[in-house]
């Protein structure tokens, strides 16, 4: 059994801050043919640059004699907060290798292991995934590449609309907001049709395969949970039309902050769809929200961070919980991570599975109602960031 090192001693503030060997770029030339859509936009033709009216993160952050924060970044600590560092081995740790090519035991074992970290946790870490480390070392370069670019030439990239394909920005929504996180981000759509900012040269072509590479994961992984919950293994893939599912790419970048203990990287939070996997470069900042207590994370060399999205707990009608987590900051290194998130097809009508709401014992009242996923992602992204609230407008009251 693999074990997890889930805080490292150099705790920096509020979150937990590990080192690794530094990534170095490879060249991965990719055809685009490999994908069945592709559409590339040049930063003019997607969308017109825009007066920035909110600095980069990333250029407040290289302030010569920047010592303190403003207060538009400022938020105030939650006393009643309590960090924990779990025993090693707490966090679930999922071998992906036995779940596709294991014996019947062996596969068996881990769909029950699948099953019990999205009840139990709502998170979970993928080892021996098959994703190469040089593909994922070059995806991390190829956004730090990106967020390297002038000012300028980022802005290229800013988006207008929440389902707009390629968004450049910093906070989540600074429109809504009335203190912003310690965050600039790139997101880009990349299923079921592929999009990807023209610049830094060849971050396109690394993200086509990074994407496709992880999408297998992630279903491979959604075959497991929906043989845990009972089902057939194809039933999520089939019931939510995944073969069209939003696959979103989300690279964040988390400069090192002067006051740590004042800032946010990205607040409490959970995420739409049905799960997310994440690298990051080696820097810890992750916290999930486990028993009343925000946990330390700490990855694995070469693993997924895996979470359950807020559209798994809703189909399961509740036997599985999308996690709350939440991304801290700090002053000694900028973190940078990158978040696949996999959902049904825009149309997707989501509710509780039927199959789920009918037993022996009798009938079980759905928790939730149904709502299509373009809507619930427009709703959630539309507004700014507060816990579960945007799955607590889906969710029935119990009679």
């Amino acid at each position: 059994m693999y074990k997890n090192d889930t805080c490292h001693s150099a705790l920096i503030t509020r979150g937990c801050l590990s080192t690794s060997k530094s990534f170095s770029s490879l060249s991965l030339p990719i055809p685009l043919s490999m994908a069945a859509e592709t559409a590339s936009l040049l930063p003019s033709q997607a969308f017109p640059s825009q007066p920035t009216k909110i600095t980069s993160i990333k250029t407040l952050a290289e302030s010569p004699g920047l010592t303190s924060i403003p207060a538009a970044y400022t938020f105030t600590p939650d006393l009643h907060d309590q960090v924990t560092c779990v025993p090693e081995g707490s966090i679930p740790v999922i071998d992906y290798s036995l779940l596709i090519s294991g014996t019947p035991d062996q596969r068996s074992k881990i769909v029950h292991e699948l099953g019990r970290a999205c009840q139990d946790w709502g998170f979970f870490m993928v080892v021996n995934h098959g994703v190469p480390e040089n593909l994922l070392s070059s995806i991390l370069d190829g956004c730090k590449g990106f967020f390297d670019l002038p000012e300028e030439e980022k802005q290229e990239f800013k988006g207008n609309h929440v389902l707009d394909p390629i968004r450049s920005g910093t906070s989540f929504n600074v429109s809504v907001e009335k203190a912003f996180y310690w965050r600039d981000f790139l997101k880009v759509f990349v299923h079921p049709v592929f999009y990807s900012p023209a610049k830094p040269a060849g971050l396109s072509e690394i993200s086509l395969e990074y994407s496709q590479r992880v999408r297998e994961v992630a279903r491979g992984l959604l075959k497991g949970i929906s043989e845990s919950l009972g089902l057939e293994g194809s039933y999520i893939d089939k019931a939510l039309n995944l073969e069209q599912g939003k696959q979103i790419f989300t690279a964040n970048l988390y400069p090192t902050c002067p006051q740590p203990e004042l800032a946010m990287g990205m607040p409490p939070h959970s995420d739409h769809g049905l799960l997310t996997l994440l690298i990051q470069n080696g820097i810890g900042g992750l916290q999930i929200h486990h028993e009343g207590k925000w946990v330390n994370v700490g990855a694995l060399p070469n693993s997924f961070l895996v979470n359950t999205g807020d559209h798994l707990e809703i189909l399961s009608n509740g036997r599985y919980k999308s996690v709350m987590h939440r991304a801290m900051v700090n002053n000694k290194a900028t973190r940078i991570s990158i978040a696949m998130a996999h959902g049904p097809s825009l149309d997707s009508v989501v509710g509780p599975a039927p199959e789920l709401l009918v037993s022996s014992k009798g009938n079980e009242p759905a928790a939730y109602a149904g709502m299509k996923y373009k809507d619930y992602l427009e709703l959630q992204q539309s507004n700014k960031l507060d816990g579960k609230s945007c799955l607590d407008r889906v969710r029935i009251p119990a009679v």
